[in-house]
């Protein structure tokens, strides 16, 4: 998901994903991501000033990506039904990357993918444990490991805010139940946006299996919103390449 205005950055002239992170805009590192991934299809879904994000990417990263436009930013879900029409065809799993996500590695994911695999889930959670889960998502497990239900920071209980495992908001899906579900979400608040958390209610609600696996470094699930968090991932890229010096 490629989308959004950044309204939070410095310029928000230029797409969120294009601010440069290693001297590269964000998106090429999780382009690249996905590629290494040997997905089957890679598709970028684009909105704010598209062709600038379109023309980077098959000019300086790769020509075996496909783009789906998201005229209007509705929301999370509503970026992911617009990518229906690239995917007719394709049967298998649909794994959703954030642009603003730029730090996961190939280990994490491979990883994620094979417990996806080995749990028979129809979704699978990309979670994270963080000391102060203050403002996101909490992951409410069963006893026997898969997921219960995410509760949003404002709506959990005082029993809930104490869990420090975390949405990282990246996702694996099968294919055919996520645009089941896409189909049956509701729109959301003034905006009528989309919220792809709300697929895993319709999960829920039919019985189906949702997994989580947990990032072993919470660095990695870092998203990018504001200069600030911009900053940070910086900082983080640069003690990780100190270290390996």
């Amino acid at each position: 998901m490629a989308a959004g205005k950044g309204t939070r950055m410095q310029n928000p002239e230029i797409p969120k994903v294009m601010y440069t992170l290693n001297g590269r805009p964000m998106i090429d590192h999780v382009v690249e991501l996905a590629l290494n991934l040997r997905s089957a299809r890679t598709v970028v879904v684009v909105g704010h000033r598209k062709e600038v994000v379109i023309n980077h990417i098959l000019n300086r990263v790769s020509r075996d990506v496909e783009f789906a436009e998201q005229e209007k930013q509705l929301g999370t879900g509503h970026a992911v039904m617009q990518t229906e029409k690239a995917l007719a065809g394709f049967e298998g799993d649909v794994l959703v990357l954030s642009g603003d996500v730029p730090l996961l590695t190939k280990e994490t994911m491979m990883r994620f993918i094979e417990h996806h695999y080995e749990t028979g889930a129809v979704a699978t959670i990309l979670t994270a444990e963080i000391d102060d889960p203050t403002g996101y998502g909490r992951i409410i497990r069963n006893g026997d490991g898969t997921v219960r239900k995410i509760v949003e920071h404002r709506d959990a209980t005082p029993q809930e805010r104490e869990i420090r495992e975390i949405n990282s908001g990246i996702y694996l899906f099968d294919k055919k139940h996520l645009f089941e579900a896409l189909r049956n979400i509701e729109p959301h608040n003034v905006q009528n946006e989309y919220y792809l958390t709300d697929v895993f209610e319709y999960f829920w609600k039919h019985n189906l299996k949702v997994a989580a696996l947990k990032a072993r470094d919470f660095d990695e699930i870092r998203g990018v919103n504001t200069v600030e968090q911009l900053e940070k991932a910086r900082e983080v890229i640069a003690r990780h390449t100190d270290n390996r010096s």
